[in-house]
């Protein structure tokens, strides 16, 4: 054997792939680097899972439990994940999807809602009688008009129910229908008349030959609202008449923070002030009849109308009769002086013939009349009551130190002047002022100590990085104690086998290896020459497997 030994294809590690590289650690290397890898994506899928799935909206609150089950069993259909918020007042969905899934969810009718309208008609059976056909027809009536009244802002639930009577031709007089409609406002809020009147109007004209008389509009606390214009004025103040009444404290109270302010400062200052309206109608009416009379009164005629009348009667035949009553009668005669006798007639009577007269004289003037009549203006201020408070003054002396002195008398009646002259002061309708002076109470500042790890909010921080945490925390421990560690031991194969080194040579490189100095083998040297064979393949083991393969192969040179 020749003493230059040719191996076929010997090609160095260092060339090799990053896969070869791995095919050639050890099994427990290569076992630990797969389990890494697979932890490691494990760890990754788990964040990307609860970030996507951290942000949850709300869907939908405050619903039925059957408009709930129903949309429950929608999104179960549709493979989306769900939530419930503590108490299972809402359904909460991925934020990404709330505004698609409210879509579809619409789209197949959901949610229903606990009131249902003309929808029921839908659903009608074969064979119901007329008085069911008027009831489900009723039903729907009242739905259609809940939904429309819950519409408003400051309606939180309604109810509405109708008197509908079976209108019969062969009664007289036919009853009119009628109806009652129960709110439930949200906290804080509250109708006014209009909003009222709106909701009265809106059922009358929704039914048939209804009055908007006939409908009763009740609150939660069953206080009626529909009748409150006509309430007596025992029952208090209705919202549309608090709410004027809180407008013209709050202007007045306005109108003296603005004129104090600049004069003791915005923190210096606290200011009431309480009016007395008068929200009652009143009207009067009255009648004035000038004079006719005066001289310097001209007065109209109107008509005038005068009548005389006049007449006279013979005397009877008056005496004795006989001749000498039948004797003309003698002239008659009147002395110059003294008084005048009665005519004396020849028989010795009196006299002569009777004569009457009547004058009559009607005249009438035009009258004149003043008729006034006088309604009182609704919400006119009665009273006002304000009341003024204002703080001590502070003082810095020359050490720089502050103290509160209270104000002097001349300083609070300047204030109490602009006060009056604000709020427009009227003694004769009995309003009132009074401006004191006082020190205000100064609440000390609380200094949380709390650690801040004890504070509410750093515990709430730590639970949602919690989880995160914890799995970014595995995915370092897996990378720095399984995956590092077999990329290491691939680097330093790679570093420990450079390119021409002895081992740097496997099967299929031709490489020409330097002579070696192989002695010839015979009978009684063997054990020699196996030694020498022994000790070759110990430092050149990749060169004696290629020798042994091409031997094995039959291609040995």
């Amino acid at each position: 054997m020749d003493n230059a030994v040719v191996l076929a294809n010997p090609r160095p590690l260092a060339s090799l792939g990053f896969g070869a590289r791995l095919a050639a650690l050890p099994v427990k290397s290569r076992v630990s680097l797969g389990v890494g890898v697979a932890a490691l994506i494990a760890v990754l899928a788990a964040i990307t899972l609860w970030s996507s799935q951290g942000d949850y909206k709300v869907l939908y609150a405050n619903l039925s439990d059957k408009d709930g089950g129903a949309i429950i069993a929608q999104l179960s259909q549709m493979n989306i994940p769900y939530r419930y918020t503590e108490g299972g007042g809402a359904i909460l969905v991925p934020a990404s999807q709330v505004h698609d899934l409210r879509l579809k969810l619409a789209s197949a009718g959901l949610p229903k809602g606990s009131v249902v309208g003309y929808e029921l008609m839908d659903g009608a059976r074969f064979g119901q009688t007329q008085f069911q056909e008027r009831l489900t027809f009723q039903r729907g009536l009242e739905g259609e008009l809940t939904r429309s009244i819950m519409s408003m802002p400051a309606v939180q639930n309604a109810r509405v129910h109708l008197a509908l009577p079976n209108q019969n031709g062969f009664f007289r007089e036919q009853q009119k229908p009628s109806a009652s409609v129960m709110l439930t406002l949200y906290s804080g809020r509250t109708l006014d008349r209009s909003q009222v009147a709106g909701i009265v109007h809106l059922v009358s004209s929704s039914v048939s030959e209804m009055s908007p008389k006939a409908v009763s509009v009740l609150d939660q606390t069953g206080t009626l609202l529909s009748g409150a214009g006509d309430a007596p004025s025992g029952a208090g103040l209705d919202a549309q008449q608090l709410q004027y009444v809180n407008q013209i404290e709050s202007g007045y109270n306005k109108r003296i923070l603005d004129i104090l302010e600049p004069v003791v400062g915005r923190d210096n200052l606290r200011a009431q002030v309480t009016a007395d309206v008068d929200f009652s109608q009143t009207e009067s009416t009255s009648e004035e009849f000038k004079p006719n009379q005066g001289a310097n009164v001209t007065a109209t005629v109107r008509s005038m109308q005068n009548s005389e009348q006049s007449g006279s009667n013979a005397t009877a035949a008056t005496g004795i009769p006989g001749a000498t009553s039948n004797q003309p009668p003698v002239p008659a005669t009147a002395p110059l002086t003294g008084a005048a006798q009665p005519l004396q007639t020849a028989q010795g009577g009196q006299g002569g013939g009777a004569s009457n007269s009547r004058k009559e004289a009607v005249t009438n003037y035009e009258v004149d009349k003043t008729v006034k009549v006088t309604r009182n203006a609704t919400g006119s201020v009665k009273r006002l009551n304000a009341a003024v408070v204002v703080n001590h003054r502070s003082v810095t002396d020359a050490k720089g130190k502050t103290t509160s002195v209270p104000l002097t008398s001349e300083e609070l009646a300047k204030l109490d002047t602009l006060v009056r002259e604000s709020i427009g002061f009227k003694q004769e309708r009995g309003d009132s002022v009074k401006v004191i002076n006082a020190p205000f109470k100064v609440e000390p500042v609380v200094v949380d100590n709390t650690p801040l790890w004890k504070q509410p909010q750093t515990i709430d921080l730590l639970r949602a990085a919690a989880v995160p945490g914890a799995l970014a925390l595995i995915g370092l421990v897996i990378v720095f104690g399984l995956i590092r560690p077999a990329l290491k031991a691939v680097q330093a194969d790679a570093a420990a086998n450079p390119r021409g080194s002895k081992l740097d040579a496997v099967v299929g490189d031709d490489v020409v290896l330097p002579p070696v100095n192989m002695p010839k083998i015979e009978g009684p040297r063997a054990s020699i020459h196996l030694e020498s064979a022994r000790a070759f393949a110990k430092e050149n083991p990749a060169a004696v497997a290629d020798i042994v393969r091409n031997w094995v192969s039959g291609e040995a040179e």
